[in-house]
């Protein structure tokens, strides 16, 4: 699922800012934290403007209803 949110922001003119906890030194103690936040499953934990977004399916579903596009422009990851 990370790959397809990857690809949505990509595919929407975002260049989004990844952090691939499996191969960073602090995954485990970023995936607590996560978990913590009630992101279930820890991956892919969205954030939009420095707010938790959610999971995939709260991102597809924003994606799906059109809300995801004023999401990003509200935090100035889209300008168009």
């Amino acid at each position: 699922m990370s790959h397809a949110i990857k690809r949505l922001f990509y595919e929407q003119g975002v260049s989004p800012a990844i952090v691939e906890i499996d191969q960073d030194m602090y995954g485990k103690d970023i995936e607590w934290a996560l978990a913590r936040l009630g992101c279930s499953p820890t991956v892919p934990a969205v954030f939009v403007g420095g707010k938790f977004v959610g999971t995939a399916n709260t991102v597809m579903t924003l994606h799906l209803n059109g809300s995801l596009k004023m999401l990003l422009k509200e935090a100035g990851a889209l300008w168009l």
